[in-house]
């Protein structure tokens, strides 16, 4: 009676077992790496419009915080207007209102106050950082989506002639 070589023999079960095992843990790796890789790109990918809403569902299943919505051109300016107070010397006030026309809440906006003299030349450039223009009244951390807001605040007059004002948002 003749025996087939080893090799030419059907595998075993421990065999298939540890092949379903080494699957079973490559799988379970890839798995971690994929994770990681979403981790670390989170910000990335929160910033994605098409990502966005099943990465929030993701992270209001596992009660994660998804970064804020980030989009300094879906503020639109209502009004805006620099003044000098009579009765405030040296000072003027800048007040505007905005909107959030974005898809998503959105934490303020950084405000970007130019002024110019009559010949077009600047006087100055400032950003505001929303703790500058919102001062320490309690406000909400981000602005609803089609929320509109007033803000108001005072800066000191750079220099007596100024006649023109641009605002920016970032």
């Amino acid at each position: 009676m003749s025996r087939a070589p080893s090799f030419a023999l059907e595998p075993s079960t421990p065999t298939a077992d540890r092949s379903r095992g080494e699957w079973l843990l490559l799988c379970m790796l890839s798995l971690g790496l994929l994770a990681q890789l979403t981790w670390q790109q989170r910000h990335a990918l929160a910033a994605n419009p098409v990502l966005r809403p099943a990465l929030e569902a993701t992270c209001a299943a596992l009660h994660c915080n998804l970064p804020a919505w980030q989009e300094p051109t879906a503020f639109t300016m209502l009004s805006r207007d620099v003044i000098a107070p009579p009765d405030h010397p040296g000072v003027l006030r800048v007040q505007a209102s905005f909107r959030n026309d974005a898809r998503w809440p959105q934490a303020w906006p950084a405000l970007v106050l130019s002024l110019t003299d009559i010949n077009g030349h600047s006087l100055g450039t400032r950003r505001f950082q929303p703790e500058d223009y919102l001062g320490r009244t309690p406000h909400a951390a981000q602005l609803a989506p089609n929320q509109a807001t007033q803000i108001a605040f005072d800066i000191v007059e750079p220099a007596p002639n100024v006649v023109a004002f641009d605002f920016r948002f970032e």
